[in-house]
Formats: structure tokens, C-alpha cells, sequence
């Protein structure tokens, strides 16, 4: 079995720029600048073949390249419990747009429709489950950061790889999208 993710991955201005963040909230385990990412598409692990259809599939989307920016904080609850800290991105016409081919490529493949609405955003940190409390000051705090534009020229189908000391991402393919 395979575990794979399709991502856009960041330059080093903006990973730098979210490193910068990563502290202030105890016990939050931080996310190593050079995994920063903006998920697509979490595909969770499959078989090889399927991995191998997916790749495929993924080589059939097509799109310009286009400007994102960071632009904000958050966090993820479920039931009233913080699990994730992450840094928002500029509401993006061409980034939702890539999202649908991607997501109705990798449905193609033969993997399962995602149940989650896509919400654009960087994971920065996973905690245990916590009270908002907890991480209202550091979003307060974040609330306004903002990066420089910055081009998305490609997306990568990634292998993750789980240890102690968190997700460790291969790419597998690189997509690259069109000069626009």
C-alpha cells in the first residue's frame, strides 16, 4: 500500500515566511518548513496499481499557471476540539478550478469522491484535541499575515511516509501547468 497526497508545493519565500509562525501554542507539534504544502487532494493509502492509475490520471489535467496568496490564519475543530492550525489562502478562481479537474481525475482512477469541502489552506501544526482557548490568542496574534503573490507553475502526487517525527513526502510525478 501506498499513502499519496496532490499538493502544490510553496517557494521558499513562503515557507520562510510561515516558518515564522510556527510558535506560541504549547504542545503543538509544528510542521518542518520543507513539508509546507497546499494539499489538493488527500488521497490516503492505495494500492499500488491504483497508485499507478492515479498518476496516469493526473498527467491528463490541464491548466495555466496562476497567482495565489497567503493571506490569514485559522484553525480545524471537530467537536469544539482544535486539531490543526494552518495559514489561509486568497480566495482563487484558478486554484478551485484545478482542484475539480484534479479531484475528477483521481475519481477516474477509481479513487473514492472526497467527503470533505476543499478548503484551501497550509496545515502549520497538528495538536491533540484542544479547547479554541487554547489558540485564540496566536490566531488573534496572525490573524492579518499575508504573503507576496506568488506563481503555481505545477502540482506533485507525493508519497508520505509516517515516523516519530512526522510525515516524511517524496513526489512521485510533477504536473506542470501551462505559462498562462
Amino acid at each position: 500500500m501506498i499513502r499519496l497526497f496532490v499538493a502544490i508545493p510553496l517557494p521558499e519565500a513562503q515557507r520562510e515566511r510561515l516558518r515564522t509562525l510556527c510558535h506560541g501554542v504549547r504542545d503543538a507539534r509544528w510542521v518542518a518548513p520543507e513539508s509546507l504544502h497546499l494539499t489538493l487532494r488527500f488521497i490516503g493509502e492505495v494500492a499500488e496499481p491504483v497508485a499507478e492509475d492515479v498518476a496516469a490520471a493526473l498527467a491528463d489535467v490541464r491548466g495555466e499557471a496562476f497567482p495565489l496568496r497567503l493571506h490569514g490564519v485559522g484553525h480545524f475543530e471537530t467537536g469544539n476540539r482544535v486539531r490543526t492550525l494552518w495559514a489561509g489562502i486568497d480566495k482563487s478562481a484558478p486554484l478551485n478550478l484545478l482542484h475539480e479537474r484534479m479531484e475528477s481525475a483521481v475519481r477516474r482512477a477509481g479513487v473514492a469522491p472526497d467527503s470533505r469541502r476543499f478548503t484551501a489552506h497550509v496545515t502549520l501544526a497538528r495538536l491533540k484535541p484542544s479547547p479554541p482557548r487554547k489558540v485564540g490568542g496566536w490566531v488573534e496574534a496572525n490573524a492579518m499575515v499575508s504573503g507576496a503573490p506568488f506563481t503555481v507553475d505545477r502540482f506533485v502526487l507525493f508519497e508520505s511516509y509516517l515516523s516519530h517525527a512526522g510525515a516524511i513526502h517524496s513526489p512521485i510525478e510533477v504536473y506542470p501547468l501551462g505559462a498562462g
